[in-house]
C-alpha cells in the first residue's frame, strides 16, 4: 500500500485510522487492479504480434491490417525512409527474353531513305525481334473400334479390348496437363474443367478429372519415394511443419529437404513420433526453428536465427522499458551474428561478440518475465546458434524450409485441406515433385508425361535425374 499512499498523500496516521475491513477491501482492489493491468499488458503484447515480431507465419497476418506505423507520426528529427519504386531494384539481376528456335523467319529491310534514295545497301542484321504465338489448339482424338468376333469352331463370342496403355480414355500428355493445372498450379477441379471447355473445347466431368489425378498420383509415387530416400542420404536438411486438415480433422504437413531435393509428409500429429517417421534413420545436421521436438536432436543442429530475431523484435516492442531494452540488445547481437555467414569474423570480433552475448544473458537470465525466458532459451542452446560458422553448407536460418512449405500453406487455404488418405498421398507426392523440379529448373509437366507413359506401359519411370542430385 506504500506506493499508493505516497501517490495520494495518505499519512500513516490516516491509514491507521482506516477500519480494518476497509483496508482489506482496498488491498484486495489494488491487487486485483495490478493483476488486470498485467493482463491488459499481456493482451496488448499478444495483439501486437505478427509474422514480423514473432514465430507466427505470414499466412496468419490479417490482409486488412496495415503497417504498424500507418497511424503514427514520425518525430521531426527522424528521417523517413524512401519508399521503393515498383519493379526491379538496383543490383537486381535481370532476366532477358530468351531467343527460341524459330518456326518462321522473315527479313525486314528499309525500302527508302528519308532523302528519297531507294538503292540502299544491306549492312546485315542488327537485331532480331521475336514474337511468340500459339498454334490453333486441336485435340488429337483417337477412336479404337473394338470388334466382336465369332468362333465358328466352338461358338464363342470374343470382344476385343482397348490396346494396352490406352484403356483409360485419357493419354499421358492430357493426364499430365490436368495434373499440372490442378496440382502444380494449384487450381480447383472446377477451374480445370472450365479450362478444358474454354481452351480445348472439350467437356470433362469432375469425376473424370479426379480419376485422372488419382492415376497421376500413382504414377509419381516412385518419384516421391526416390526423393524421400535421397533426402535421407543428405548430410544437411531443413525441416518445418504447418497445420493441415483431413476432412476437418487437424493433421500436420511436414517438409524435409535441402537445396537439391525435398519431400513432404502429412501426419495426424505434430509429435515426436511424427518427427521420427519423417527423418527415419537419418542422422545429419538439422536446421530448424525452436519447436520442442527438434531441441534434443542427437546430431548437429542449427537453430534458425531469423526466428530468434523476430522474437527479439517482439520483445523490443514490449511496453515494459527493460524488456524492450533486452529485445533491442538481443536483436542487434543476432543480426550481427547472422551477417557473419557472409563475412566471417576475425578472432577479436568473435571474442567481442561472444562477451556481449554472455553479458546480455547474465543480466536478464534471473528475471521472471519474457526477457528472462528469451535469454535462458539462448543460453540453453547456445552452441546451436553458430553451427553455420563451423560446418560448410549450413545456413543460419530455416528460410529454405519455410519457402518450400509456403505452397502447401496456400493449397490449404484454397482447398481447406483434403478429404481422404488418398488425397493426402496426392498432396505429398505432388508437392515433392513440384518443389524438387523447381529447385533444378526442370519441367514438372515433362516429368509427369514420362511418368504417365511408364505407368500405362507398366514400366519404371526415369528416376536417374533424382538419384543424381
Amino acid at each position: 500500500m506504500a506506493d499508493y499512499s505516497k501517490k495520494f498523500q495518505i499519512s500513516e496516521e490516516e491509514w491507521a485510522q482506516t477500519p480494518p475491513r476497509v483496508r482489506e477491501l482496498l488491498e484486495y482492489l489494488l491487487a486485483e487492479n495490478a493483476a488486470l493491468k498485467k493482463k491488459i499488458e499481456d493482451l496488448e503484447v499478444k495483439l501486437n504480434k505478427d509474422s514480423s515480431n514473432s514465430n507466427k507465419p505470414p499466412s496468419s497476418d490479417s490482409p486488412f491490417a496495415g503497417s504498424k506505423n500507418d497511424n503514427q507520426v514520425d518525430p521531426p528529427e527522424k528521417k523517413k525512409k524512401k519508399k521503393r519504386k515498383p519493379g526491379g531494384q538496383k543490383g537486381h539481376k535481370g532476366h532477358k527474353q530468351e531467343l527460341l528456335e524459330p518456326t518462321y523467319e522473315d527479313h525486314v529491310r528499309t525500302t527508302a531513305c528519308v532523302c528519297g534514295y531507294t538503292e540502299l545497301e544491306d549492312q546485315g542484321i542488327y537485331y532480331t525481334h521475336q514474337e511468340v504465338e500459339l498454334p490453333e489448339i486441336e485435340l488429337e482424338i483417337r477412336h479404337y473400334h473394338l470388334h466382336e468376333d465369332f468362333c465358328p469352331n466352338c461358338g464363342r463370342i470374343h470382344k476385343a479390348g482397348a490396346p494396352r496403355g490406352h484403356d483409360t480414355g485419357y493419354a499421358p500428355r492430357f493426364c499430365s496437363l490436368i495434373a499440372e493445372i490442378g496440382g502444380i498450379q494449384g487450381n480447383s477441379r472446377e477451374t480445370v474443367q472450365a479450362f478444358c471447355q474454354s481452351i480445348l473445347g472439350f467437356h470433362i466431368s469432375i469425376g473424370a478429372i479426379q480419376n485422372v489425378i488419382d492415376r497421376v498420383s500413382e504414377a509419381i509415387a516412385p518419384h516421391y519415394e526416390c526423393a524421400r530416400d535421397k533426402t535421407w542420404e543428405s548430410d544437411i536438411n531443413h525441416i518445418d511443419e504447418t497445420s493441415w486438415k483431413l476432412d476437418g480433422d487437424l493433421n500436420w504437413l511436414w517438409v524435409m529437404g535441402n537445396l537439391s531435393v525435398v519431400f513432404f509428409m502429412i501426419h495426424s500429429g505434430r509429435t515426436k513420433e511424427a518427427f521420427k517417421q519423417l527423418v527415419s534413420g537419418w542422422m545429419g545436421i538439422l536446421v530448424s526453428d525452436n519447436y520442442s521436438v527438434y531441441r534434443n536432436w542427437v546430431g548437429g543442429r542449427q537453430k534458425c536465427l531469423a526466428h530468434l530475431i523476430r522474437s527479439a523484435i517482439g520483445l523490443a516492442e514490449h511496453p515494459d522499458a527493460e524488456i524492450a531494452r533486452c529485445g533491442r540488445w538481443a536483436k542487434a547481437e543476432l543480426i550481427r551474428l547472422i551477417k557473419m555467414a557472409k563475412a566471417p569474423p576475425t578472432k577479436g570480433e568473435w571474442l567481442t561478440f561472444y562477451a556481449r552475448l554472455i553479458h546480455l544473458i547474465d543480466i536478464y537470465k534471473d528475471r521472471k518475465d519474457p526477457a528472462g525466458t528469451f535469454v535462458r532459451s539462448l543460453s540453453k542452446e547456445i552452441e546451436s546458434l553458430w553451427l553455420f560458422l563451423k560446418e560448410n553448407g549450413v545456413d543460419p536460418t530455416n528460410n529454405f524450409a519455410e519457402r518450400m512449405i509456403r505452397f502447401g500453406v496456400l493449397w490449404r487455404k484454397r482447398s481447406l485441406g483434403t478429404r481422404s488418405q488418398k488425397g493426402n498421398r496426392w498432396v505429398e507426392r505432388l508437392l515433392t515433385l513440384r518443389q524438387t523440379c523447381r529447385l533444378h529448373n526442370k519441367s514438372s509437366f515433362e516429368v509427369m508425361v514420362d511418368a504417365m507413359e511408364s505407368y500405362f506401359k507398366e514400366q519404371k519411370p526415369d528416376l536417374d535425374w533424382i538419384k543424381a542430385l
